[in-house]
């Protein structure tokens, strides 16, 4: 039996249905397209607005804004300071001071920031005067470079060796001065031992110094200087004296020091050694111990209260030139450098910071806020042997502070040495210790 169905009409009346449900949904996808369209260009042009809004908002402050924001975002940042001078060491002077603080890698934000401060002297007299003591940070403050390099072509002074003769010798061109010409190398490389705050590491120390055209009192026989303790007794001869130095020596460090040019907080220790030899190329075997720890404790808010304990020492054969020097800008302000000078030199020094606080709320206040001060005391003791002290050698003075950059000072020192009665001034960049 066959039975018939209306296939033809129902198929039609499906397929229609089909096609109008089919463009429904695609006329709803058209208008979620458009609708995203619109949305799309409605925030394009409320962007647009907005950026259009923020740009004549900034636009009054835009060279100034736009050139300190340039200026922060330089990973190197450097002040150069000069001018005539006046030094109690050398006379009249054109002197000047760099400091360039940068990070060994630009991107790293975390890493303490590398300083390098340079001092530069023309003598009028004749002369130049250099000397670099950079600060080396590598990432991770895992690793780091220290030391001093300097060179000297200028007029000094030879006052004999030993507390006494030193105190009582005078100075002048016919009893004490000379020509120096001098130059040092002095790296030392930091290794931090594990996570902790102790560092170790090897240091070269080479150098060369020579004396000429000495005063006629320094090499005669017979002159005012203690002859035991005088420039021929030393090796010195009419001519001149001369040497080379080469030396090899270790440092073991404990650096908890927020930041090292100019520290808040934390303590700083280190001990270190160093032997010339002949077998290194030195003229003369001898060797160096020294230690040297500080303290800072911040008191209030940019002011600190810091004092430090240094013992520099030197053994066996040592030539005229390496004697230990009480008395200088890092230390005994106030005392010319190289004035006294043994094999033993031990010194103690507490220093007060202060930098002024304002609101910067005008400009008077945001100049002074760049402005501080210091006052310090201390006192030296020196003599031939580490256990033997021969003279004592109180200390203190005042000081301006400028800051150049954060954290880091113009420091102008007035310092007055009680022996001679006598007040020395001077002019660095970062503070003493």
């Amino acid at each position: 039996m066959i039975i018939s169905t209306p296939m033809g009409n129902g198929m039609g009346k499906n397929s229609f249905l089909c096609n109008a449900k089919i463009a429904q949904k695609q006329f709803m996808k058209l208008r979620i397209f458009i609708l995203f369209c619109l949305m799309g260009w409605t925030g394009i042009r409320d962007a647009s607005a907005q950026e259009a809004a923020a740009a004549d908002t900034l636009s009054p402050l835009t060279k100034k804004e736009m050139h300190r924001r340039k200026v922060a975002a330089r990973n190197l940042h450097y002040n150069i300071l000069g001018g005539p001078g006046y030094t109690p060491d050398f006379g009249g002077l054109i002197g000047g001071s760099a400091l360039m603080t940068f990070r060994m890698n630009p991107s790293d934000t975390t890493q303490l920031r590398s300083v390098v401060p340079l001092a530069l002297a023309y003598v009028f007299k004749g002369g130049i005067n250099v000397m670099v003591k950079p600060q080396l940070f590598f990432k991770g403050d895992r690793f780091r470079i220290f030391g001093k390099f300097f060179y000297k072509s200028t007029d000094d002074n030879f006052y004999g060796l030993g507390y006494t003769t030193n105190r009582d010798y005078e100075r002048s061109d016919s009893t004490s001065h000379y020509r120096s010409n001098a130059v040092q190398l002095n790296p030392w490389f930091l290794f931090r031992l594990g996570e902790s705050n102790f560092f170790a590491g090897p240091q070269v120390d080479v150098s060369y110094d020579k004396m000429s055209d000495p005063a006629p009192e320094l090499y005669r026989p017979d002159g005012p200087m203690d002859p035991s303790h005088s420039y021929l007794a030393a090796g010195g001869t009419a001519h001149g004296y001369e040497r080379f130095n080469a030396g090899v020596g270790f440092l073991l460090t404990y650096d908890s020091r927020d930041i090292p040019a100019n520290s808040y907080r934390g303590m700083y220790l280190d001990f270190r050694g160093v032997m010339y030899a002949k077998w290194l190329g030195s003229e003369q075997n001898f060797y160096r111990l020294e230690l040297d720890f500080r303290r800072y404790h911040q008191v209030g808010q940019r002011r600190v209260l810091a004092w430090s304990v240094l013992s520099k020492n030197v053994f066996d054969d040592v030539p005229l030139t390496q004697y230990v020097f009480s008395g200088s800008p890092f230390d005994l302000r106030g005392y010319y450098q190289g004035q006294y000078r043994d094999k033993s030199s031990h010194i103690v020094m507490a220093e007060y910071r202060h930098m002024f606080n304002t609101d910067r709320s005008t400009r008077f206040k945001k100049m002074l806020h760049h402005l501080g001060f210091a006052a310090w005391t201390g006192c030296g003791f020196m003599g031939p042997t580490v256990g033997r002290v021969e003279g004592v050698l109180p200390n203190y003075g005042l000081g301006l502070r400028i800051e150049v950059q954060p954290r880091m000072n113009v420091r102008l020192d007035l310092g007055k040495n009680t022996v001679n009665n006598q007040t020395l001034f001077y002019f660095n960049m970062t503070e003493a210790f």
